[in-house]
């Protein structure tokens, strides 16, 4: 499988520009200087960070050049601390995968795709040009799979936009399902040499998201140990949160989760990244802050066992709070160990 060097091991700045209430005091404090320095001094090499439209343009479309600027720090501390970065549109106007967000119709709206073409010109006038420092990642987390032939559309139409502006950038496509990695294999083939398909995972979400008060049906009190048979989980999950998919086939009820639970799961993606000769990154990988530290731990030396195996670069979710900072209290007693995992 191809390699993408320069972005094997990195972590999500998430909450800073996206997924917040997008004001000064936000932007100005919750991801300082000092943290970027941080990250570096851990060993990773680069950052994603998510943006909402919400910082660069105004409701009707006009451009905020403060909100910007806060992207250029960005590029600019990762440049000083010797960082690479990944630029992920985490919204669109018309489009977020969180159904709060009340985003609405960017799939069958012209204007609205538009208008996404448009602020990806302008992010590659800005920053597409700057060697393998930044990297582009489209749009965050597809939702349903009847999405998945219109964006495959929408996202060559993208990338033929950004490649008369930046021919060389790395531009990242995930698929339906956010960015589920079984919609890997139904995206379209890679339009250049420059495209890196990507993919999330929480899995087992059961074990990921366990108490978590946005998953449908899962009680806040809910817990569940990564010792669990993943017969127990299976059935937790049909309990818990029925209408998500539980990814447990193939593998024995009796036996504890392992290494060999990724693999499982990673394998159809793999195979499809190695067919079409494309780096197949995991944009963003975690654990809920309501499992124990110890547990967490656990789940990051299983899953990066099969990153190192087949070369798969990543970015852990997330560096402060959102439900799954790694440096927040909870997570002191583990940190020195989980970092040589990310």
């Amino acid at each position: 499988m191809k390699e993408w060097k320069g972005y094997k091991h990195g972590i999500n700045l998430g909450g800073w520009l996206s997924q917040c209430d997008h004001t000064k005091e936000r932007y100005d404090n919750f991801i300082k200087e000092e943290d970027i320095k941080t990250i570096s001094e851990w060993g990773l090499d680069h950052v994603r960070v998510p943006v909402d439209y919400n910082l660069v343009e105004e409701t009707d479309g006009t451009y905020k050049e403060s909100g910007f600027g806060y992207i250029d720090n960005a590029v600019q501390w990762c440049e000083k601390y010797g960082l690479n970065m990944i630029l992920d549109l985490h919204k669109t106007f018309g489009y977020s995968f969180d159904d709060g967000e009340k985003e609405e119709g960017f799939f069958d709206n012209n204007d609205y795709q538009e208008r996404f073409y448009r602020l990806w010109e302008k992010f590659a006038e800005k920053y597409g040009n700057i060697g393998e420092r930044v990297a582009f990642e489209l749009l965050n987390e597809v939702t349903d799979k009847e999405y998945s032939e219109k964006w495959n559309d929408i996202s060559y139409k993208c990338i033929e936009r950004i490649r008369a502006i930046a021919p060389d950038v790395k531009i990242l496509v995930g698929g339906y399902w956010n960015n589920s990695v079984e919609a890997v294999k139904d995206l379209r083939d890679p339009y250049d040499e420059n495209i890196i398909y990507n993919f999330h995972c929480y899995e087992p979400l059961i074990f990921t998201h366990q108490g978590a008060y946005w998953v449908q049906g899962m009680r806040p009190e809910f817990r569940i140990s990564i010792d669990a048979t993943y017969d127990e989980m299976k059935k937790a999950s049909e309990k818990e949160m029925s209408h998500v998919a539980l990814g447990f086939d193939g593998l024995d009820p009796e036996a504890k989760m392992s290494a060999e639970y990724f693999e499982l799961q990673f394998k159809e993606a793999i195979d499809v990244a190695e067919e079409r000769n494309v780096p197949l990154y995991c944009g963003e990988y975690g654990v809920i802050n309501l499992a124990s530290p110890e547990d967490t731990l656990i789940w990051y030396q299983y899953i990066n066992e099969i990153f190192e195996k087949y070369g798969i670069g990543r970015a852990a979710w997330s560096f402060r709070e959102m439900d799954f900072g790694l440096v927040d209290e909870h997570m002191k007693g583990v940190l020195d160990k989980i970092i040589k995992y990310l």
